[in-house]
Order: C-alpha cells, then sequence, then structure tokens
C-alpha cells in the first residue's frame, strides 16, 4: 500500500500569511488533489499537467461562486508556482 502523497509539506515552502489563510489553502490543495486523483488516479501533484489543473478549474469548480473561484485559483497559482511552471489560467 503506497503512502499519500502530504500536500501540506508540498505547499509550506511557498505559503505565507496568515494561519487562517495557509489552512485554506492547504484545505483547497486537498480537495484539487483528491478531484485529480479521483479522475485521473494521479495523486502526486509532480506527475499532474496542465490540462489536469484546466480540467479542475473549467468543469470541477464552474459551479462554485466568483469568490470560490478566485480563491481556488490562488490555491492553483500557489502549486504550479511550488512545480517550477509558468501555467497561468484565467481569473
Amino acid at each position: 500500500m503506497s503512502k499519500l502523497f502530504d500536500m501540506e509539506l508540498f505547499l509550506a515552502s511557498v505559503l505565507t500569511g496568515a494561519h487562517s489563510t495557509r489552512e485554506r489553502h492547504i484545505r483547497q490543495a486537498k480537495a484539487i488533489q483528491a478531484a485529480i486523483s479521483d479522475r485521473w488516479h494521479r495523486e502526486n501533484p509532480w506527475t499532474w499537467q496542465r490540462k489536469h489543473l484546466a480540467w479542475f478549474v473549467n468543469h470541477h469548480i464552474d459551479c462554485h461562486s466568483k469568490s470560490s473561484r478566485y480563491y481556488y485559483l490562488l490555491t492553483i497559482s500557489h502549486i504550479t508556482f511550488r512545480l517550477g511552471k509558468s501555467w497561468d489560467f484565467h481569473r
């Protein structure tokens, strides 16, 4: 049995600010991870491609409120920064 990927440890180096803000980003990153894992069976962000995050933005959070989408996009920007990618998603 494989060990679950630790999103909190993955994002620890890029998250700054208030404790509640860091917790929100970690909670949302885990939701993103779960959705991508369910859809593509890719739990580790190092194996994600741009299409996986684009799917999440375009299909998974499209029914959320404008402010929720904004905060998810902020979390995705932290993930892409940590991955060292220049992927940009429309806000």
